[in-house]
């Protein structure tokens, strides 16, 4: 696993964060030092899969990136005794290419199939059983973020479940500035200097757009999501389950 130095050396000019190769052979040290609970949430991923999959259906990952939530969920599902079809979705072919190499013909389940996409366009969601945007919706334009989850609900087959992972906001100013510092604070923990947390968080400021936790259950329930419910929560990071209820 290559260590993430891509903010370590000081710039005049911090350009927009974006998911390059460079950033595409890093991703994973990036992932575990800079996502809270990471390992954690990965395994929470496997075990709703198992429990929502269904056989002979469709299971999306939107913003697969290098393939590593696709891996968890293939294993997870592979493991309950289930066959589906993968399809991953991401709008960076170096990540794809690292994900084509990870994940080889798919085991189980046969080789998955990968798509170069942009989700700010319309994105076909069919024969649905699980969807999971694992911090991905986050990245997508807010004014077309009601457009993708329509999309996804519509492609969601009846007692079908969406996954929705997001860096949050907080609803109270000083509880956000708190979350915030805890956030730093946990990087500072994992080795990442006062320079590179400065520089990434200029790099993502026009780039990664936060809702705050009860935006994001009222974007899945205007949506027509019946029943959602918070699975974690580790201060300005959320998990939501949003799952097609029969009306």
């Amino acid at each position: 696993m290559k260590k993430d130095a891509i903010f370590a050396d000081k710039t005049q000019a911090v350009g927009d964060f974006n998911f390059d190769e460079k950033t595409a052979e890093v991703f994973e040290d990036m992932l575990e030092r800079s996502i809270p609970l990471y390992r954690e949430v990965q395994r929470m991923l496997g075990e709703v899969a198992a429990e929502y999959s269904v056989s002979g259906t469709n299971v999306y990952d939107l913003g697969c990136s290098d393939g590593i939530t696709l891996a968890t969920l293939s294993s997870a599902i592979a493991g309950a005794g289930k066959q589906v079809r993968f399809v991953g979705v991401d709008f960076s072919q170096a990540m794809l290419d690292r994900a084509a190499r990870r994940l080889g013909e798919g085991g189980p389940h046969g080789k998955p199939t990968l798509l170069l996409a942009d989700l700010n366009e319309a994105c076909n969601i069919e024969n649905a059983s699980l969807v999971v945007l694992n911090l991905t919706l986050q990245f997508v334009r807010p004014l077309f973020r009601d457009r993708l989850i329509h999309a996804i609900y519509d492609g969601l087959n009846e007692n079908g479940c969406l996954v929705l992972v997001e860096k949050v906001l907080g609803s109270d100013s000083q509880f956000n500035r708190l979350f915030i510092k805890f956030y730093y604070d946990m990087k500072r923990r994992n080795a990442y200097s006062e320079t590179e947390i400065a520089q990434k968080r200029e790099a993502l400021e026009n780039v990664l757009i936060p809702y705050r936790l009860d935006e994001n259950i009222e974007l899945l329930k205007r949506n027509r999501f019946g029943s959602v419910e918070v699975f974690y929560k580790w201060y300005n990071f959320a998990g939501l389950l949003g799952v097609k209820t029969a009306r």
